[in-house]
């Protein structure tokens, strides 16, 4: 797969962010069971090997699972404040859960749980989301195994169909449309189209 061109400039704008511990959080928005718009912050992990899909990570009891199970379709909303940009990226999300039949996928989750820090780890092991407030014993467990993930650790890929960069210097600001069409081959190319700020 070819990568896209709006990934090559995400990466040089994650690039001049670096000094930014925040600038790895965005926004992603997905649509719950009734229909009403949910938001929520992610932290950015790297993007899937040699492909345009960017990685996150998520716990399968987290209420957004039924959100993304519903409706794979979701929208983050990327600022970087270093430069003064932003990216819109809507397409789909796939989880990787435990019980995925592709075996690629199962080992990227793997890696990535193996990426995180204890910190990160342990809160997959806590209790349970939206739940009512358990006791703080249910917030001390035992570190779960460094090497093999706990079954409810998902990886979460966004694919993106179509990126929206903001540019806000310069007068006038300047924007571009990045969309992806699949051609008759099935072979997915990128349209670029600058449009009005």
């Amino acid at each position: 797969m070819a990568l896209a061109p709006w990934r090559s400039k995400l990466t040089g704008v994650l690039h001049r962010n670096r000094s930014l511990v925040y600038a790895r959080y965005l926004q992603l928005a997905t649509v719950r069971l009734d229909g009403r718009p949910a938001n929520r912050t992610l932290v950015f992990r790297d993007f899937w090997g040699e492909t345009n899909q960017l990685k996150f990570i998520t716990d399968d009891r987290s209420e957004k699972i039924d959100q993304i199970d519903q409706q794979p379709w979701a929208e983050a909303c990327w600022y970087f404040p270093k430069t003064r940009e932003q990216f819109r990226l809507l397409g789909s999300l796939k989880l990787v859960r435990a019980d995925d039949p592709d075996p690629v996928l199962l080992e990227a989750r793997r890696i990535q749980w193996q990426a995180l820090s204890a910190a990160a780890r342990i809160q997959f092991v806590w209790a349970d989301p939206r739940q009512p407030r358990a006791e703080a014993s249910a917030f001390d467990p035992p570190p779960p195994d460094a090497i093999e993930p706990t079954a409810n650790f998902c990886l979460l890929l966004l694919d993106p169909s179509q990126v929206d960069h903001l540019e806000l210097r310069g007068e006038p600001q300047t924007r571009t449309l990045y969309t992806r069409r699949s051609s008759p081959t099935e072979q997915s190319e990128w349209v670029i189209q600058n449009v009005n700020p």
